[in-house]
């Protein structure tokens, strides 16, 4: 009956149309050729792992995607609809919300006026009215409670939360202003476990909102085993392999992690030193 229950799951999963498509993505610097017709559906309420090595061309597909980039060739289409993204502002307006390593939160200011940094609410006509500084909290402490935090005081500095805290608040506040489709770029690198633990489940949390597609970037193979749906594996600029949690093993994925390269290859090449 289970097993049943999980076939249904993943077929009606799979029925769904993506929110985002992307095809024949290509993106040079130059002669240099960073992407080379990179192709990758993202579905709704889905995690989707995007593995590779450093220079597999993540960074420069996520970039391309928040608007920092555009590319060469290739289309993106959202909710079916091909789009062009010139800057950051489009990528944020078309509900694509980017949460990078470095979270562009200010560690001396409060939890809710990082929240709102930039969007913040006035009484009267902004800058010159009066911050509704009671009502950003109140939203502040219910958004982040949605994804499993519980910020017991808004006025707190953000440098005194935890690592999984600010993520959870980066995150929250994506989702808030409108992210239908979230990039985590690297979330747990740099965290101890527990703290990796808390990012990981408010991913989870996320996911079971059920409308909101979530890119994973990450070089760690348990975490993309533990929560990613789907995976797309990158390497040189070029999709090596992809697939779902379902048609995917643990030995497939350590090999498209290696860049393709099966264990033995990797062991004859270290033997011969």
């Amino acid at each position: 009956m289970a097993k049943t229950a999980m076939a249904k799951t993943a077929m009606a999963k799979t029925a769904a149309e993506p929110l985002v498509k992307l095809r024949g993505i290509i993106k040079k610097f130059g002669p240099f050729v960073a992407l080379n017709g990179v192709d990758m559906d993202i579905y709704p309420g889905e995690v989707h792992a995007l593995l590779g090595d450093n220079g597999a061309g993540k960074s420069t597909l996520i970039k391309i995607l928040s608007g920092v980039h555009q590319p060469s060739a290739g289309e993106i289409m959202v909710d079916g609809n091909p789009i062009v993204f010139r800057s950051p502002r489009d990528a944020s307006a078309a509900g694509i919300g980017t949460v990078y390593q470095d979270l562009a939160l200010n560690q001396l200011m409060s939890v809710s006026r990082n929240f709102f940094m930039g969007r913040e609410i006035f009484k009267g006509p902004a800058p010159f009215g009066m911050m509704k500084l009671k009502e950003m909290d109140i939203i502040t402490h219910d958004e982040m409670i949605k994804i499993g935090i519980d910020i017991s005081d808004p006025h707190q500095a953000v440098g005194t939360m935890s690592g999984g805290q600010r993520q959870t608040l980066a995150i929250a506040r994506a989702i808030y202003f409108g992210a239908k489709i979230l990039i985590l770029d690297e979330p747990t690198s740099a965290l101890g476990q527990k703290q990796q633990m808390e990012v990981l489940k408010t991913i989870k949390r996320v996911r079971a909102l059920g409308n909101i597609a979530i890119i994973f970037i990450t070089h760690n193979e348990i975490h993309s085993k533990l929560i990613a749906d789907r995976y797309t594996f990158l390497s040189l600029g070029e999709v090596i392999g992809s697939g779902t949690r379902e048609s995917l093993d643990g030995d497939d994925i350590r090999r498209l992690m290696a860049g393709g390269a099966e264990m033995a290859d990797l062991e004859m090449e270290l033997g011969k030193i």
